[in-house]
């Protein structure tokens, strides 16, 4: 996640909780209070240190007013919010407005939306950011949406935000429900939730220890999976009738109290028959034809184990076969939605370390929502109904908060998900608030210095282009590597190298790194002060690629993190003559280049991925979706070698796009194995303050390839060397640039 989504991340969290409750869309800014100030939009996102927020009658596109945002000396961002507590019925949110800058630098300016649940959660945020306003503009339209749920969502918000140094002026704010002013939208009654009324148990569970033994351990299995697949599949639950997380605080002591099989299959049968008898389904949905099916239900050893007697797994049975539920209070999204989020789930953030019952929890929960709701689950490297036996001794057993969140890093990092981002305050405590001045990266299983501090910052120490470190703080790279792999959530195996360097090894809570290098054949010891984390301090020679460029008159460049729609006619133009192009997609995209830059280099529309979609009513079943297509019919197209360059930092949207660059009929793809991780991501929070996320979706080849883990298919396979990276030449670029000239 880039360093500009988790700020604006960070600003949004607090736009909602600071913005009073309006009903009427005040978007042209035209109506004012008896006061004078403007009518339902609240002018500071921040309590402190705010940005300078005016009316403005003299720079405006209509009516008597914009608003006008500026920096202002010793904060750091600033903006308008409006909300709206109340729920409509729709399915979709659309915030379209216009906006105007003036110097914007060091920072970004655009539209910004969030959707929060009854206990001001969030669900769902979204912001203009491709790409990020900066600089100067005239007036200009941006459009952002959200998928909206009136059953869960209680509260939206919407504004300008603006951080770094300029103007932003904005105006004309419309704000769209299903197509129709949210002026005009119907408003639904609030549900009542049984499940809501229950709070005796929402700070803690009361469980402070919990005795671990071979039957115990076997019975906290089944609870878990018992405890899993009634949430997602009993109605009552569905219903929102039973707050989930306290019914399992009160039968879990129960639980480690029995002695024998049959005491526990009686005291599970009675918990489930306290959930009251489940209809007769009379129009339950048929199978999905096997050639739709991506994924299948997978339920552990709930239905297989000896230890339930036949009476309760009668009742399992008829409870799976009856389960219609056309929603779920735990899971947001319609029935036919591609991804889920999930609902009403307390964080228990204020407990840092939290009591064994939440530690339970906080494993019982992620397990589940992976067995049910990652569309990935096949894919781990270990079986997924493994992983909760394994993890239940390293949860009741962590001793700290330091403990506990590394079992759950490491819980984590078992989905092997590039997209499994963590955020938690006592992780990075841990990890530390130092970092090497330089860049980083393996070659095989060589850490090799890429780029160097820049000149004055400490340079007598500074290592250089090519260096080979060898150990840190007298461990070697080799055992390092072994230790924090089991902590590292990644896709693959390069990735896993990718994200260990910056995570792990050039961080630390020491201000002074010991390294034992190699440079020239010959070793060498350095001992290089670390740069403090968020001190501003943290200053690299620049990194630029421009956004294309013709390398000469056969050969034509562009670079993904630089390119914008905007160019698109100027490289048409400029590289109408040549032999090939090279898309560079080392690295991620800050502007659509699907469909109209894909379109560019393809005759006619193709299909280039399928999607899967999850299932409510049928928990943990995934089907694919029609292949999605892109292009168009057309004689415009640019007609020469299209070579697409890939590594371990194209990921997600970067590998979306190389898959649609695929479906063209000159196409190839050159370098080392991408990101394996595709598709919109889902947060999970746990207990604890953990924050973390997952691959909601399935993405797959028209031919059925998942891309998940695997990442894109490549044609020719070319990884840089350390002689490459000590000369500052891109082999895979080189190989791009003969490849083209050769027949």
């Amino acid at each position: 996640m880039k360093k500009i989504k988790r700020s604006l991340f960070t600003i949004l969290l607090l736009c909602s909780a600071l913005a009073q409750a309006q009903n009427k869309f005040n978007g042209d800014f035209e109506v004012l209070d008896s006061k004078g100030s403007l009518q339902g939009w609240n002018l500071r996102l921040k309590a402190t240190d705010a940005y300078i927020v005016k009316l403005d009658s003299i720079i405006k596109l209509q009516g008597k007013y914009a608003v006008s945002i500026t920096d202002n000396k010793g904060a750091d961002y600033g903006g308008v919010s409006f909300r709206i507590d109340k729920r409509f019925r729709g399915s979709r949110l659309l915030l379209a407005g216009y906006l105007k800058t003036k110097n914007v630098t060091s920072g970004f300016a655009g539209l910004w939306m969030r959707t929060d649940d009854i206990n001001g959660k969030r669900i769902g945020y979204e912001y203009s950011e491709k790409p990020p306003l900066t600089g100067t503009n005239d007036w200009k339209q941006f459009v952002i949406h959200l998928p909206y749920d009136g059953r869960e969502i209680v509260t939206i918000s919407a504004g300008v935000v603006m951080a770094g140094k300029g103007t932003v002026w904005a105006d004309s704010l419309r704000l769209y429900l299903d197509e129709k002013p949210i002026d005009e939208a119907i408003e639904l009654q609030t549900p009542v939730y049984q499940a809501l009324k229950d709070t005796l148990l929402n700070k803690s569970s009361g469980i402070d220890t919990i005795p671990l033994t071979p039957s115990s351990q076997k019975y906290l299995t089944l609870l878990g999976e018992l405890w899993g697949f009634l949430k997602y599949h009993h109605p009552a639950i569905a219903n929102g009738d039973y707050n989930w997380d306290a019914e399992l605080f009160r039968v879990l002591p129960q639980v480690f109290s029995c002695t024998s099989d049959m005491q526990v299959s009686e005291l599970m049968e009675k918990w489930v028959d306290k959930l009251g008898k489940v209809a007769a389904c009379a129009d339950c949905q048929t199978q999905p034809e096997l050639n739709t099916v991506a994924v299948k239900p997978d339920y552990g050893n709930l239905f297989k184990n000896k230890t339930f007697g036949k009476s309760l797994t009668a009742k399992l049975n008829y409870i799976l076969k009856n389960s219609n539920n056309a929603t779920n209070y735990y899971v947001g999204g319609l029935i036919d939605a591609r991804t889920s989020s999930f609902l009403h789930e307390t964080s228990y953030s204020d407990k840092k370390y939290p009591d064994a019952g939440l530690r339970l929890l906080a494993l019982y929960r992620y397990w589940s929502m992976i067995q049910y709701f990652c569309p990935n689950r096949e894919l781990t490297t270990d079986k997924w109904s493994t992983i909760l036996p394994a993890f239940i001794p390293q949860v009741i057993n962590a001793n700290n908060e330091h403990t506990y969140v590394k079992a759950i890093v490491k819980l984590i990092a078992s989905i092997h998900d590039s997209h499994a981002f963590i955020e938690s305050d006592v992780r990075e405590q841990e990890l530390g608030g130092y970092r090497l001045p330089f860049d980083a990266e393996f070659v095989g299983n060589q850490l090799v210095v890429t780029s160097s501090l820049k000149e004055g910052v400490d340079a007598s120490k500074n290592l250089t282009r090519g260096d080979i470190i060898t150990a840190i703080n007298g461990v070697k790279i080799e055992l390092l590597i072994n230790k924090y792999l089991p902590l590292t959530p990644a896709s693959n195996y390069a990735t896993a190298l990718r994200d260990m360097t910056s995570i792990y090894l050039r961080r630390s809570v020491d201000s002074t790194f010991n390294l034992q290098i190699v440079r020239a054949k010959a070793p060498v010891n350095v001992v290089q002060q670390g740069l403090q984390i968020g001190k501003g301090n943290e200053i690299y020679l620049p990194f630029y690629k421009p956004a294309y460029k013709l390398i000469d008159s056969a050969i034509g460049y562009i670079y993904c993190g630089a390119y914008k729609n905007t160019i698109l006619d100027c490289i048409k133009t400029q590289f109408k003559h040549t032999k090939g192009i090279i898309v560079d997609m080392r690295g991620y995209p800050i502007d659509e280049m699907d469909p109209t830059f894909v379109a560019y280099f393809k005759s006619a529309p193709s299909a280039f991925v399928k999607f899967t979609g999850r299932s409510i009513s049928n928990p943990g079943m995934f089907t694919f979706r029609e292949s999605s297509k892109t292009g168009t019919k057309t004689t415009d197209y640019y007609p020469g070698k299209l070579i697409v360059l890939v590594n371990e930092t194209t990921q997600s949207n970067a590998e979306f796009v190389t898959m649609a660059l695929q479906s063209g009929q000159n196409t190839t793809v050159i370098g080392s194995s991408s990101a394996g991780a595709d598709g919109n991501i889902t947060p999970i929070f746990l207990p604890g303050g953990i924050t973390t996320w997952f691959s909601g979706l399935g993405v797959y080849y028209p031919d059925g390839t998942n891309a998940q883990r695997v990442g894109v298919k490549i044609d020719k396979v070319v990884k840089p060397t350390v002689n490459g990276i000590k000369s500052s030449k891109d082999e895979v670029l080189e190989e791009a640039k003969k490849y083209i000239k050769t027949k």
